[in-house]
């Protein structure tokens, strides 16, 4: 069999489809991406989305960035993968909307990629498929109105997959993963 070389961009690519893969396959545990900052949103991006499919991002760099992959940006409502890097309070209206599928297609739910910071801020206890038994992380930078709107949406088999993305990691929370949510105080 001839050993074939991948570009950097092949490399990148599968690097973060087996990051985004383990981390939907044992949420809460955080694994590594390409890069960090804006270069590992381009890789998830590159990663998920492609000429069939769609994207949100208000993002304006990195807006510019999806742009050249050929999906084609859509409102909240519409798209299928939205990109997060910092999610505020102010969003969230609009993010309220985003699809959650149905009993008849619950895949044309949006698949959410938000920033976080890692060790700090609101104390998540995760259960469900992946989980041994329990796992608790501490995640900041969302709105903790953000956990309450999740649950209101994540209906099985509807409801948004999600990655949360901070720090060179990612750490996956799909719809089947019940949240207990906590405030600390820190």
């Amino acid at each position: 069999m001839a050993h074939v070389e991948m570009n950097e961009r092949e490399a990148r690519t599968q690097q973060t489809f087996t990051a985004l893969m383990w981390a939907f396959s044992y949420p809460g545990r955080a694994q590594n991406l390409f890069g960090d900052g804006l270069q590992s949103w381009l890789a998830i991006g590159e990663t998920l989305i492609d000429l069939e499919t769609s994207y949100y991002t208000s993002h304006t760099e990195l807006n510019t960035l999806l742009s050249r992959l050929g999906a084609r940006a859509r409102t909240p409502a519409q798209a299928l993968y939205q990109f997060y890097p910092q999610l505020e309070e102010a969003s969230l209206a609009a993010l309220q909307n985003a699809p959650s599928g149905n009993y008849l297609s619950p895949d044309e739910a949006a698949t959410l990629v938000i920033g976080a910071e890692f060790g700090a801020g609101t104390s998540l206890r995760l259960r469900g498929p992946g989980i041994k038994q329990e796992v608790d992380i501490r995640v900041k930078g969302l709105p903790v109105a953000f956990w309450q709107l999740r649950a209101e949406r994540n209906k099985y088999p509807m409801g948004w997959d999600i990655f949360l993305v901070g720090q060179g990691h990612v750490v996956g929370l799909p719809r089947t993963t019940q949240i207990e949510v906590s405030q600390w105080r820190i």
